[in-house]
């Protein structure tokens, strides 16, 4: 533990892990916390690396016993932790990215590892890998200086037999998580494979807008004439055809947006159409052009929003905030051992990889509050003129005072609260986050 002591925990944390604990039995919070607080400071994925971060009470087969046949559902923790962040973040939209990422494995005993595609086009790894697919749902927030990152909801691991598919897998992520998001505002972000009309539907069927990058030769036509009184037959469904030669004889404006991380300079021509494969639906798409590192325009992509009322830019702003799950997939292999979890059931994996999630995602979360704490937990290296508030700082900070501690009685089983012994910040009120939560 480093000089501050506990008085430099944020009180947030502390409230957030509290309300956590909610969605799990009495009996098993305390072994909750030891490995939740583990998997938050470890930068590898193996439930021994947590264990012996912090100072677990019981010996280390209990933990392995609880992960395996413990009664606990993994869901209930992803629930109640995107209830968490819904009580936190106050936007007037709320932005849903769904994608798919590969966790490489070597041995076929693995469990749902199978051959895929790999689809990143890394120029080190083959064209075929041997790994698992995970399907994951993540929520955009921003931070103070308006950075959008990324925070894992839920995850569901692809099995290696039966007919579920990546589109039935984020259909299912999204219906286990629309009750929560009743009477909000909210736009699911995908790339071009999710694109397709069941998915789209079914957003919609809940009431979500879908803005996503489709192909380039997708099928769309102009909106109809109106019907002409006395006209014989039925009405047309679709006008004329939209072709290449008709897009580039549309209206182009160019202008500067901050796209993926930078100030960037897109060429956008916009169109209201109708979509072939969404059975006549009247979309909004977007044709968005970028330069290189040479200031040449890239070939144009096509992005589709099935919010008509968005305007070209709107549309193209809304996209770039997919972009974050990228990032967010590299930390949580990387710098949270994703790629290290290995358990020999798929329900082992899912219960180990949320607890993992909800770690990494705690810490984000506090770096996205604007919190004086925070600031002063990130400035444990004196050689940094600047401290960037990032999930791997904070994580230093706090590793420094719970390294080797006994977190397991911070947890007053009689009030239910999680908290420090004699902590100074006890006589604070809640924030008003943690009451509304």
């Amino acid at each position: 533990m480093n000089a501050k002591g506990y008085n430099g925990i944020p009180s947030e944390l502390c409230y957030w892990i509290t309300f956590l604990c909610k969605a799990l039995p009495l009996r098993s919070v305390g072994t909750f916390i030891e490995l939740l607080s583990g998997a938050m400071l470890t930068p590898t994925g193996f439930v021994t690396d947590a264990y012996l971060l912090v100072n677990m009470r019981n010996h280390w087969t209990s933990y392995y016993k609880w992960l395996q046949r413990g009664k606990w559902s993994w869901l209930a923790l992803a629930r109640q932790f995107l209830r968490l962040v819904l009580a936190n973040v106050k936007q007037d939209v709320l932005y849903l990215a769904i994608d798919d990422t590969l966790t490489l494995r070597s041995s076929k005993k693995a469990p749902c590892s199978l051959i895929h595609h790999q689809h990143g086009n890394k120029a080190n790894l083959a064209a075929y890998v041997l790994g698992q697919c995970w399907v994951n749902l993540a929520m955009i927030v921003r931070r103070p200086n308006n950075d959008p990152v990324a925070l894992p909801i839920l995850s569901r691991l692809m099995p290696s037999s039966g007919n579920t598919g990546k589109l039935v897998a984020a259909m299912t992520l999204i219906r286990a998580t629309c009750v929560l998001f009743q009477g909000m505002k909210v736009r699911v972000l995908t790339d071009s494979w999710y694109m397709r009309r069941c998915f789209i539907a079914s957003m919609q069927k809940r009431g979500f807008e879908v803005i996503g990058q489709v192909r380039k030769d997708t099928g769309l036509y102009d909106v109809p004439p109106p019907r002409k009184k006395g006209q014989r037959g039925r009405s047309k469904k679709y006008g004329e055809k939209l072709t290449p030669k008709r897009i580039t004889h549309f209206k182009r404006t160019v202008i500067t947006l901050n796209l993926y991380g930078k100030e960037q300079v897109v060429r956008l021509r916009s169109k209201l159409a109708k979509a072939r494969f969404l059975n006549g639906q009247l979309v909004r798409v977007v044709w968005c052009e970028l330069q290189d590192n040479n200031k040449n325009w890239k070939q144009a992509g096509l992005i589709l929003s099935t919010d008509t009322s968005l305007t070209a830019q709107q549309v193209v702003e809304s996209y770039g905030l997919r972009w974050p799950i990228e990032p967010m997939f590299n930390q949580l292999k990387q710098a949270w051992g994703m790629k290290d979890a290995w358990q020999q059931t798929r329900q082992t994996l899912h219960r180990w990889v949320h607890i993992t999630m909800v770690g990494f995602g705690l810490v984000q979360l506090l770096s996205c509050s604007n919190s004086q704490e925070v600031d002063e937990l990130c400035r444990h290296s004196p050689w940094r003129k600047q401290n960037i508030r990032t999930a791997g700082q904070i994580r230093k900070g706090l590793a420094g005072i719970l390294r080797h501690v006994a977190i397991r009685q911070w947890w007053n089983a009689k009030c239910k609260k999680f908290r420090p012994p004699h902590w100074d910040k006890n006589s604070e009120p809640e924030p008003r986050s943690a009451k509304a939560t």
